[in-house]
């Protein structure tokens, strides 16, 4: 801009130096009409380009605006503030932006709402189940304790930052007993009167990349004392009808033979007495099987050889042995065991199925052994298959519902499980695991 000020004067000067007077004339005219020309280029300049500046300050202010506000909405998302919108009606490529970004809040708040629903919906139920629950850190700080938690362990105050060793320690003696064995477990507070019986449960879970631990307190007092209601009713059925159909032949054989015995009518004796015998006998073997069911004592632990085992076995009760990598030794209680898997071969052959598709599975598994008694009888039913390993639960005539129920502890008394599956093309699969 200097330059230009500055040379007309240098043109002027030249042209007076060099043409005299004429020539500075000349130059004079030349150097009017060249400055009359250059005002009117840069007047006109000017105004274009503050018509320019004036057009691009109008452009970029809206657009600044709609820039801080994309940046407060993004910034108000991420505190957690769903209830923003923008609203632009310029320039159609950024009505479409700010319409999906509107749409992108209306779904945020949307799912927010639903998160906090269901946030609030958990937190009810936690609070109200009635069992004790409590979430421990990886340094076994209670994290949270729901209202049942706190009226067992902190006569009803808040828990959360306690320290669970230190509530321990305040603790029934049999809680910590049963935390201190580790795993679920069953225990009872109380003197022998008024005693509550408790369900230990415990989880350990990963929570945002760090380990905590779920403990899980549930009182089964109420729902024991229905079930042992329900079942000493069950037994007293039972025992009366074994002790009616016994005890009614009995009484009235020995009226019988005493009726022979005054007529003088010896001969047709020695079938009542044998009847009677019979089922004096049977009566027996009823009371010393309930007998050994309820004083099952644990298991004596020796190491056994599974062909010399099977051998025992099929020398009192006819199956097929499939004993595919089973040469092998096993721990367990040869009597318990012996016991109950003669019970289970039985209940095969009385299931109606054929003598020869009664057989014995025995199979290593990596860490435990699979014993698998088979049939093809009539399998079970749901129900059936639903009740069948539980004590006096039979669906035989004379049946003592103590078969199953007997396997099953003693398969569980040996750390193991025992279950039952219907086969394809029928018969029943009972299944027992052990371990090696």
């Amino acid at each position: 801009m200097r330059i230009l000020r500055v040379l007309p004067l240098a043109i002027r000067l030249i042209a007076i130096s060099s043409a005299g007077a004429a020539g500075a004339a000349a130059a004079t005219a030349l150097f009017s009409t060249w400055m009359a020309t250059w005002s009117a280029a840069a007047l006109a300049a000017a105004l274009v380009g503050t018509a320019l500046a004036v057009a691009l300050w109008r452009t970029i202010v809206p657009l600044r605006a709609l820039f801080r506000a994309l940046a407060g909405t993004v910034d108000s998302y991420r505190d957690g503030d769903y209830n923003f919108g923008i609203t632009w009606n310029r320039y159609s490529e950024l009505i479409e932006l700010v319409t999906a970004h509107n749409r992108l809040g209306d779904v945020l708040r949307e799912q927010r709402t639903g998160i906090v629903q269901r946030e609030l919906l958990l937190d009810t139920m936690v609070q109200n189940t009635p069992v004790a629950m409590l979430l421990l850190d990886s340094g076994r700080r209670i994290v949270h304790g729901n209202i049942a938690a706190r009226k067992l362990l902190g006569d009803g105050r808040r828990l959360e930052g306690q320290s669970f060793d230190a509530l321990l320690a305040r603790s029934p003696e049999a809680l910590r007993e049963a935390v201190a064995r580790g795993g679920d477990a069953m225990f009872g507070v109380g003197d022998q009167d008024s005693e509550d019986i408790y369900h230990l449960s415990r989880r350990a879970f990963r929570l945002n990349g760090r380990a905590h631990e779920l403990i899980l307190l549930r009182q089964l007092t109420a729902e024991l004392r229905r079930q042992e209601v329900q079942t000493w009713k069950k037994v007293i059925r039972v025992i009366s009808h074994e002790l009616n159909n016994s005890l009614a032949p009995i009484a009235s054989l020995a009226h019988s033979g005493a009726e022979l015995l005054r007529r003088g009518q010896l001969e047709r004796l020695p079938g009542a007495l044998a009847t009677i015998e019979e089922r004096a006998r049977h009566l027996e073997g009823f009371i010393r099987d309930y007998a050994r069911f309820a004083k099952l004592p644990a298991p004596r632990l020796e190491n056994v050889a599974w062909a010399g085992f099977v051998a025992r076995l099929r020398d009192q009760v006819e199956f097929a042995f499939d004993g595919s990598g089973g040469d092998g030794n096993a721990r367990f209680d040869v009597a318990q065991f012996e016991q109950c898997l003669i019970n289970l071969l039985r209940n095969a052959h009385e299931s109606g199925s054929p003598a020869d598709e009664v057989r014995l599975a025995l199979r290593r598994l990596p860490d435990a052994w699979r014993i698998d008694v088979l049939d093809r009888g009539s399998g079970m039913n749901a129900s059936v298959l639903a009740n069948a390993l539980l004590p006096f639960y039979s669906t035989k005539r004379h049946g003592t519902g103590l078969g199953l129920a007997l396997a099953r502890e003693i398969s569980e008394a040996h750390g193991g499980r025992i279950s039952l599956l219907n086969r394809d093309g029928g018969g029943l699969c009972v299944s027992i695991t052990i371990p090696a």
